[in-house]
């Protein structure tokens, strides 16, 4: 693999990051409870994750905002190879 081929592999795997946050803003900032109800796991790795916000819409909202932000931020950083 040659290093351009690294960096595009790379910038792929970010810009597949930044697609994922902002998708899970949205659903966080639109429809909380439900988001946080769909992920709620018997498994404790699952479940640690989303247990802070369960019961909390508003939390939820505002790290989904957090999200939102920072994968725009990350996709607005991401320019294809030269």
């Amino acid at each position: 693999m040659t290093a351009q081929d690294r960096s595009t592999a790379l910038r792929r795997t970010a810009e597949m990051a930044a697609l994922f946050m902002i998708g899970d803003g949205l659903l966080g900032l639109a429809q909380p409870r439900r988001h946080v109800d769909l992920w709620r796991s018997r498994s404790a790795a699952v479940d640690a994750l989303v247990r802070p916000f369960a019961g909390k819409p508003g939390r939820r909202r505002l790290y989904g905002a957090v999200q939102l932000a920072a994968g725009l931020a990350l996709a607005a950083r991401l320019r294809p190879p030269r």
